[in-house]
């Protein structure tokens, strides 16, 4: 058998990469500025629209902490986030010296649960924290439950930070992630659906939160012939050679959703009929996700015992990648003495999940190496 690793979600390359950086190299546009990355904020705001102002960054966890300067998040406040996701999401939190307040997932799309958050709101609300914003996040290309969030931070005007780094080429009701909060951000981190290596994009409604998003980013000089700052900075624009990658990715990357999408199939194939096995899918029409991941779900009560570790492992010892879902945030030693609301849906998606290969670039051979594996377990 082939023990090639076949990889949970690796690059996936379209071909016209090089010609963009070469480009960079001949015109000396080495540095965090040039063609390439104004190409690249053009190229999103074209593939977003609705009206759609783009600044490329060095990280999709750089655009979130801007996005909490921007909303104005101070050394005391207190920010809602979703608790099922990866730290990156809740990590600037702490960057600003501000408070985390983790609410559940509901069961449907694993994402921010309406219910528990308007009762955080609530809560806080009376204990005299409002909280200063929400971050929500689209979950393994799944788009929260964007009418009930939405009209949350509406009614407690709570400005909402749309956490997209998984979610490029979703929709919900025909509109693209990453259009919906005050702030959107994006990650083109190597592992995602398109990538610039490392990197990352801030979504705003208005060019002059566009602008005051790439002050911040390029250490916040005034404008003055010489060094001045009058407010913190920081070194956090894209540069012109990672931006030349992101313009070739652009090109394929409906067809790398496709790709993923086309996986989330195969894995909805494989395992119908299959007893205490769900897959992660849309819940209707409105969703339309990336499957940026394909995930599932395992009852252990209705598969004679087998878990999702017993799957993992059997992954594991023929060379492919499989990881469990999220670990909540409210469970990770450094966030557990912060506030949590909510049940127990995060912790049963977390004890229950696995995330499977998922990349544009799997073969046929790697499904059915996948395929193998999965039948060997015996459900």
């Amino acid at each position: 058998m082939n023990n090639t690793k076949i990889w949970l979600s690796s690059p996936h390359m379209g071909g016209n990469e090089q010609k963009y950086i070469q480009e960079a190299f001949d015109a000396n546009w080495v540095a965090p500025l040039g063609p390439n990355v104004n190409g690249l904020e053009q190229d999103l705001e074209n593939y977003l629209e609705n009206n759609s102002h783009v600044a490329t960054l060095s990280s999709g966890t750089a655009a979130i902490h801007l996005g909490l300067i921007l909303l104005g998040v101070q050394a005391g406040d207190e920010v809602i986030c979703q608790s099922f996701t990866f730290s990156a999401s809740a990590n600037p939190i702490l960057y600003q010296g501000a408070t985390p307040v983790f609410i559940d997932s509901e069961s449907t799309t694993w994402n921010l649960c309406p219910v528990a958050l308007e009762q955080a709101i609530i809560d806080r609300i009376s204990k005299g924290k409002k909280p200063k914003a929400i971050i929500g996040v689209h979950l393994y290309g799944m788009p929260f439950k964007v009418d009930e969030i939405m009209a949350i931070s509406k009614k407690y005007e709570i400005p909402v930070i749309e956490d997209s780094a998984e979610a490029l080429g979703s929709h919900y009701k025909g509109q693209k992630c990453g259009t919906f909060g005050d702030i959107g951000v994006l990650s083109f981190n190597g592992n995602k659906i398109i990538t610039t290596s490392g990197g990352g994009a801030l979504v705003a409604k208005t060019k002059v939160i566009k602008d005051k998003a790439v002050f911040y980013a390029t250490q916040a000089r005034d404008n003055a012939p010489h060094y001045q700052h009058s407010e913190i900075g920081y070194n956090y624009r894209m540069s012109n050679i990672c931006a030349g990658i992101g313009r070739g990715q652009m090109e394929v990357l409906n067809k790398h959703v496709a790709l993923r999408r086309a996986m989330h199939h195969f894995y909805v194939n494989l395992f119908k009929g299959v007893k205490g096995v769900t897959v992660f899918s849309e819940p209707n029409d409105h969703y339309f996700a990336n499957h940026w991941l394909s995930a599932i779900l395992i009852d252990p009560k209705q598969t004679n015992g087998i878990t999702r570790e017993s799957l993992r492992l059997a992954f594991e010892a023929e060379n492919i990648e499989s990881r469990p879902l999220w670990k909540p945030m409210h469970m990770q030693p450094i966030f557990s003495k912060y506030p949590y609301y909510g049940n127990k849906v995060a912790e049963t998606l977390f004890e229950n999940g696995l995330c499977l290969p998922s990349g544009s670039n799997l073969t046929e051979k790697d499904q059915e190496r996948i395929a193998a594996v999965v039948k060997s377990v015996n459900f």
